[in-house]
């Protein structure tokens, strides 16, 4: 079967005009009373100076961009970044155009849900950026996801061939142990004790942290700030408990002043304790004192075996099994560091081939892996070479079949 593309006839990325109509269009779909609302609360959080306000910063910082964007004067050259970022603005405008008025409702459904809460509008723009890729290498899309509730989002046609599409968000604290929204609560919460805690105690310290199952939620995290409070306050260089193990002692570091060089604590820091530790630094400029919080979890991060998880579910729940299944995967919250380690020590790939032995993989032709860096076109190493990584099931009765190709041969 044959179908036609409503959204062919655009360009993938397309670059945003001078007076960047498309961004006002984008506003108009979203709901100019949501959008402002949105803009308001992102401010008012983003303008904290805490590291909860930093992370707000960066889960955000597509609205934010759109919105300073939007603010600029037309003259000002859009870096590359902000222009892909206009460009999947100006194509969700083309799709709401394209659509009859139930999927179109659907898909502001989808924007209004992207800015509330901690949302984003980064599945809407992987599932356009996913089809902007498809479209390139010559397949025609349809939304059925939109158009007409299909468990899948996209269905993908060349050359007579088929194939059902999902895209799906993954964030990366969904492996980590200890959650870095949590992590930063636990900094921000106990900041204020250990500036007055140094005035009474000046020097260098680090207080190294073992928490042997992890941590998450509100709960767990007052009983360890409650624990280190009480630690400090008593004055004890050790506390042993089943949620944490926790030790007091001088910092030991060359230039442990040094907060503020690009070569000094923190990259130091992060050399010592490896890429997978939550550090955090309180420090007096004037008096020169430090306080170093350093936490490890008992178990390695499993970031890609949390990826093969979310794949099992998927297949079983969205994938028909009538048509080759690609399950487009966008890998979010991640760091340059760990999205390289997840490339480069073969991880992600692993991960996602065990899967591809599994038996919920019968419905799964291809899986592909995406993150930020990609959607917004860094370049390597911080992004993968082309646009995505792509595994392909050898073992599907698609897998062979030429005109499925470009959107299902393995990349590595």
């Amino acid at each position: 079967m044959t179908f036609a593309d409503p959204l062919a006839a655009g360009r993938f990325p397309v670059a945003p005009g001078a007076d960047n109509p498309g961004l006002d269009a984008f506003v108009a779909l979203c709901g100019e009373a949501a959008w402002a609302a949105r803009l308001a609360d992102l401010g008012n959080r983003a303008q904290v100076r805490s590291l909860t306000g930093r992370a707000a910063q960066q889960r955000h910082a597509l609205e934010l961009a759109l919105a300073r964007i939007s603010g600029r004067k037309a003259l000002t050259k859009p870096s590359t970044a902000e222009r892909r970022i206009c460009a999947f603005a100006e194509e969700a405008v083309r799709l709401a155009d394209s659509l009859p008025e139930a999927p179109r409702a659907r898909l502001r459904d989808q924007l209004v849900a992207g800015l509330t809460g901690e949302a984003t509008l980064i599945p809407l723009f992987h599932l356009l950026r996913t089809a902007g890729l498809l479209r390139e290498a010559g397949f025609a899309i349809r939304f059925t996801g939109l158009a007409e509730g299909t468990p899948h989002d996209l269905l993908v046609e060349r050359e007579g061939a088929e194939a059902e599409v999902v895209c799906e968000t993954v964030s990366a604290e969904e492996g980590r142990p200890v959650h870095r929204g949590d992590w930063y609560a636990l900094v921000d919460r106990i900041n204020p004790e250990l500036q007055s805690w140094l005035a009474a105690h000046p020097g260098h310290y680090l207080l190294k942290m073992t928490l042997p199952e992890g941590i998450s939620g509100p709960a767990q995290l007052a009983g360890l700030h409650q624990r280190i409070s009480q630690m400090l306050a008593a004055e004890k260089r050790q506390d042993s408990h089943a949620q944490a193990v926790l030790k007091l002692d001088p910092l030991m570091l060359a230039g442990a002043q040094a907060t503020d060089q690009a070569n000094g604590l923190p990259a130091r820091l992060r050399a010592q304790f490896g890429p997978e530790a939550h550090l955090a630094v309180t420090a007096n400029a004037v008096s020169g004192n430090v306080f170093v919080m350093a936490a490890r979890a008992g178990q390695e991060n499993q970031i890609a075996a949390a990826v093969a998880r979310r794949l099992g579910l998927l297949a079983e729940s969205r994938l028909s099994g009538a048509l080759p299944g690609i399950v487009a995967v966008f890998l979010e919250d991640l760091d340059r560091t760990e999205w390289s380690g997840l490339r480069d020590q073969l991880e992600l790939e692993g991960a996602v081939r065990r899967f591809l032995t599994s038996g919920p993989a019968r419905r799964v032709v291809a899986v592909t892996c995406a993150s930020r860096f990609e959607m917004f076109g860094a370049a390597p190493p911080d992004a993968a070479a082309g646009a995505e990584l792509r595994f392909r099931n050898p073992s599907h009765p698609a897998a062979k079949l030429a005109a499925l190709a470009p959107a299902i041969l393995s990349s590595m």
